[in-house]
């Protein structure tokens, strides 16, 4: 099976470069301006055409205005849209409907009942992102490096397409692998060297890792 890999938060264009090099199948920008890894939409429109082709755009945003996604849309050309905040499936579809672009919905998770959250977005989101909740105090939705119990996820209905999230890194890529084994992975603060800074060495770290555990596996 197919592993899709999505660095998110990219900013700069040497890290676009490693995520790219190492063989991502997506790669994210964060429009919340609370963020450490905001970019402004005309940056990552520039920074996105090194992608065209070779893996995937997703503009990542959080209970954005229409006339924010409007901005974003036109000026990046996305292939998809995250949605990390509260929308509620009826404003899935409302984005979905507008733009005309499959739409990833992000959940937080801690606990096996949380799933429960997907069942209205079925049919809906086109893909799932599963994200460790944020810890007391903070203000961002993702991004805050910690992770969930992943054997929460043997209890996902046959099918749900969705990507691992929450505290991935190279330490611990194998074990997530291992007991989840999830259709994609999606990985931010984990190939930083200080919050919203990626680091390319990280990034190309972080491949190899995902590659020696796989092949681990096959063997």
């Amino acid at each position: 099976m197919a592993l899709d890999i999505k660095i998110c938060g990219l900013k700069t264009d040497k890290a676009t470069a490693a995520a790219l090099a190492g063989g991502a199948s997506h790669v994210g920008f964060i429009f919340f301006p609370k963020s450490p890894r905001y970019v402004e939409p005309e940056e990552a429109g520039r920074l996105r055409a090194a992608a065209s082709g070779k893996a995937k755009a997703v503009a990542v945003t959080v209970d954005a205005s229409d006339a924010f996604l409007d901005e974003i849309v036109a000026a990046v050309q996305p292939d998809m849209l995250q949605l990390h905040g509260s929308e509620t499936p009826e404003r899935v579809a409302e984005v979905k409907a507008r733009y005309g672009l499959p739409v990833i919905r992000a959940l937080a998770v801690s606990e096996a009942a949380d799933l429960e959250r997907i069942k209205p977005f079925a049919g809906i989101a086109d893909l799932f992102l599963f994200d460790a909740k944020p810890p007391k105090g903070s203000q961002l939705p993702g991004g805050n490096g910690v992770a969930f119990d992943w054997h929460i996820l043997a209890g996902l209905d046959a099918g749900v397409d969705y990507m691992l999230s929450g505290g991935l890194s190279a330490s611990n890529i194998g074990d997530a692998l291992r007991l989840a084994n999830p259709p994609g992975i999606d990985i931010s603060s984990g190939v930083e060297s200080a919050p919203g800074v990626k680091d390319p060495a990280l990034i190309e770290q972080f491949f190899r890792t995902v590659r020696a555990a796989r092949d681990n596996r096959a063997a």
